[in-house]
């Protein structure tokens, strides 16, 4: 099978100026993903999970090791040593990244970020409003709030509304920080019809837990993270 990422002894480690005093997030980090795999990681609060993937998306520089990518555009590459204008082209083409919290364009309504997301890969206005359209619907988003700004949506809605805006660009790479936290069963199977779907089609991902029933039958593997190391 095609390798699409391999994480080889990824350090990340933080420091206190004012404390004069270096904290380890995550060490010795190695994981191999093959094109289609999903792998989900679970742990305590503090314990690193967050930090392997900024490292991947790149929002965080890490200390030490590779963060080998296969790249449809640029080949095989290190994360860690390309280009700022790779790294972005990266994130707007190839990679999706959901969080627990909505990062979005101030002063636009809910259907326009999705569209936005679809339009960015170089697709039709037509094209972006069908599928913003189809996305929204899956998640049984509220008619009324698709013209409406996310700042008065519900932790659930700006979390479904985070989840859409991702996988609407159905990315090779998908990274999962969370993406179940704030919603209730019946939307938390809507992830994972989605989920299932991307995976079909080819989507790499991985995904941190705390909801461990939520991993069966998505995931093809699993690890714990403990004090900074995958167990």
């Amino acid at each position: 099978m095609e390798q699409l990422l391999k994480i080889e002894n990824l350090c990340k480690t933080f420091t206190i100026h004012s404390l004069r005093k270096h904290i380890s997030a995550s060490k010795n980090i190695n994981i191999s993903l093959n094109k289609g795999e999903f792998i989900g990681i679970t742990g305590r609060s503090g314990s690193g999970k967050s930090t392997i993937l900024k490292c991947i998306y790149r929002t965080y520089l890490a200390n030490e090791g590779n963060i080998w990518y296969n790249s449809k555009k640029f080949g095989l590459v290190d994360i860690l040593s390309i280009s700022e204008r790779q790294m972005i082209y990266l994130r707007k083409y190839e990679m999706g990244y959901v969080s627990q919290f909505l990062n979005s364009m101030p002063r636009t309504i809910a259907r326009d970020l999705v569209e936005h997301s679809v339009l960015e890969m170089g697709f039709s206005k037509e094209y972006a409003s069908k599928e913003a359209d189809k996305i929204l619907e899956h998640f049984e988003l509220d008619r009324e709030l698709w013209d409406s700004y996310p700042n008065n949506f519900s932790g659930g809605e700006k979390l479904r509304l985070n989840i859409a805006m991702a996988m609407v660009k159905h990315p090779r790479l998908l990274l999962l920080d969370e993406p179940t936290a704030s919603l209730d069963n019946y939307s938390k199977e809507r992830v994972k019809e989605l989920l299932n779907q991307l995976k079909s089609e080819g989507t790499t991902m991985i995904g941190i837990f705390h909801d461990i029933d939520f991993m069966d039958g998505v995931c093809d593997r699993e690890y714990n993270m403990e004090a900074g190391e995958l167990i």
